[in-house]
C-alpha cells in the first residue's frame, strides 16, 4: 500500500479562513455536523464557520479551540477533490486539515501508480498541489492505526514551523548555542519579539505532545 499527503490550494470557507490568519484546522466529518480543532487565530475561523454552517458548541483551552458545527460543510460546498480520489480508488484518511489557504489531505492507495495518477489528474485539472510526504506502508496489525510521520507531531502554523526549523538548523538548541533569536528574526523578516513568540508557541506545542510519553 502507498500513503501520501497532498497540500491542495483551495477556495473553500475553511481554507480561506486559514489564508486570512495563522489558524490551522483539523476536521472530522460526522455527516450531520463537523468537529473542528482550531489552533491559533480561532476568532476569524469561528466567524467564517458561523457564516457557512453555523456553530453548535465551542470549547476553549488556551490558544486551542474545539468547535461542533450546526451542519456538515459538505452540505454547503461542493468538494470536487473527492471525485478525483474516488476515480482512482484513493482513500482520504481523517482528519482533513486546513492551513495557509490549502486543504491538506492524507491519502491511502493500494499502489503508487494509483496515487501518481490521482496527483497528475488533479494538476492537469488546474489544481495547485504540493506533495508534502509519501511512503510505502504495510498493513496495520493488532488494531494499530496507520501513523504518518506528520501525524507524530502537533499541528504548527507555517511561521511556527519556519521559526523552529531555523532555530534547529542554525544550532539554537546546541551547547553552546550557534545562533540567537535576533538572527532567526532577521532570516524570517520579522521583529525579534515576533520571532520569539512563534518559537515559544512551537516549542510549547512540541513539548506538550512529547510529555505524554515521558514517565
Amino acid at each position: 500500500m502507498y500513503e501520501a499527503t497532498f497540500s491542495i490550494r483551495d477556495e473553500s470557507a475553511y481554507a480561506a479562513a486559514t489564508a486570512e490568519s495563522s489558524a490551522t484546522i483539523e476536521l472530522w466529518c460526522n455527516d450531520h455536523c463537523d468537529l473542528l480543532h482550531i489552533g491559533d487565530g480561532a476568532e476569524a475561523v469561528i466567524e467564517r464557520v458561523r457564516e457557512t454552517v453555523g456553530v453548535q458548541a465551542v470549547r476553549e483551552q488556551g490558544s486551542e479551540v474545539v468547535v461542533v458545527t450546526a451542519d456538515c460543510l459538505r452540505h454547503h460546498e461542493i468538494d470536487d477533490i473527492e471525485g478525483y480520489l474516488h476515480s482512482h480508488g484513493v482513500l482520504l484518511l481523517p482528519p482533513l486539515r486546513y492551513r495557509d489557504g490549502a486543504k491538506v489531505c492524507r491519502l491511502l492507495a493500494v499502489s503508487s501508480d494509483a496515487m501518481t495518477a490521482c496527483f497528475h489528474d488533479l494538476v492537469e485539472s488546474g489544481h495547485e498541489v504540493h506533495v508534502e510526504s509519501k511512503r510505502a506502508i504495510s498493513f496495520a496489525t493488532g488494531g494499530g492505526p496507520l501513523l504518518a510521520p506528520t501525524d507524530a507531531i502537533p499541528t504548527l502554523t507555517a511561521r511556527q514551523r519556519e521559526a523552529l526549523r531555523l532555530a534547529h538548523g542554525n544550532g539554537y538548541y546546541e551547547l553552546p548555542r550557534g545562533t540567537d533569536t535576533e538572527t532567526i528574526a532577521s532570516e524570517m523578516g520579522v521583529s525579534r519579539r515576533t520571532a520569539e513568540e512563534h518559537l515559544r508557541r512551537a516549542e510549547r506545542k512540541v513539548m506538550s505532545f512529547a510529555m505524554q510519553y515521558v514517565t
